[in-house]
């Protein structure tokens, strides 16, 4: 049987990893299975690069990622950063001060540009505990004292859907401004996306937008979705991105990839679920 997509394009958080930040074994056997099938595997991912390496060298992973929402893409085998867009610090510094203009004051954190970029994070910034590091500084200016990927924003009373929309409609057309995850509102580049970035690892790949499947589960993933010739949203997904998604799958913690991926793999068709 033929498999009917040349790329498979997988978000990690809330997608392809389960809650303690593996890849169960059903899931990378489909995979393998895809990939033995002709398609390419590769991960689209909000995180940057130092955050998402460990999670690649542990899958044995040595194609192309898309990193940092489409900022980098990174080549997994040979630890190289093939390309990377950087956040103008000046824009960006104008759209925080309009957001909180608005809003009042933010808790800020930043990751900078590059293969060993850290995430800094400013007081008042709650960071998720986990195997992630990050830096904390006193003074938040030293945030802005080298090249950016994105900063992260969160407010001490607004949930993440009503931060993400009181700064989009605060910045304009001077930044984007995407919900990533929970806790995860992120100012970028202005026109930047996980499609942006896919574009092009798919260009470098020989692949097209009508050859990709694509899996998420977050707002992020929308641009992916629209990209793709095919979308597939997790059970456990945000409402607008299952809205655009052809088909609804099961939840990261349930192998949604992998259902998925074999029965394409059984069959050699895509059957849209209805929603």
């Amino acid at each position: 049987m033929t498999f009917p997509f040349k790329l498979v394009a997988t978000d990690l958080d809330g997608t392809l990893l389960r809650g303690d930040e593996t890849v169960s074994e059903r899931t990378r056997e489909a995979l393998a299975a895809a990939t033995s099938a002709g398609a390419a595997h590769i991960v689209v991912t909000g995180r940057s690069v130092p955050w998402t390496r460990h999670i690649l060298d542990d899958l044995g992973y040595d194609g192309l990622a898309v990193c940092g929402q489409g900022a980098q893409v990174y080549h997994a085998g040979e630890h190289k950063l093939l390309t990377s867009l950087t956040l103008d610090r000046q824009l960006a510094g104008l759209a925080l001060s309009k957001v909180e203009a608005e809003i009042g004051p933010l808790a800020l954190a930043a990751s900078r540009d590059g293969l060993e970029g850290e995430v800094l994070v400013g007081p008042g910034y709650q960071v998720h505990e986990g195997r992630l590091p990050y830096v904390f500084v006193e003074d938040a200016s030293e945030m802005w004292a080298a090249p950016l990927n994105k900063v992260y924003l969160q407010h001490p009373e607004l949930d993440d859907d009503a931060l993400a929309s009181a700064a989009r409609a605060a910045v304009g057309n001077l930044v984007d401004v995407v919900m990533a995850g929970p806790g995860v509102v992120e100012i970028l580049p202005l026109g930047l996306s996980k499609a942006t970035g896919l574009s092009l690892a798919a260009r470098r790949l020989g692949v097209k937008a009508a050859d990709t499947i694509a899996f998420g589960d977050m707002p992020n993933d929308i641009p992916m979705f629209g990209w793709a010739r095919h979308g597939v949203a997790m059970a456990n997904a945000h409402d607008t991105l299952k809205a655009v998604a052809h088909e609804i799958t099961a939840s990261n913690e349930h192998d949604g990839i992998a259902v998925v991926l074999e029965e394409l793999l059984r069959t050699g068709s895509v059957a849209a679920t209805p929603h």
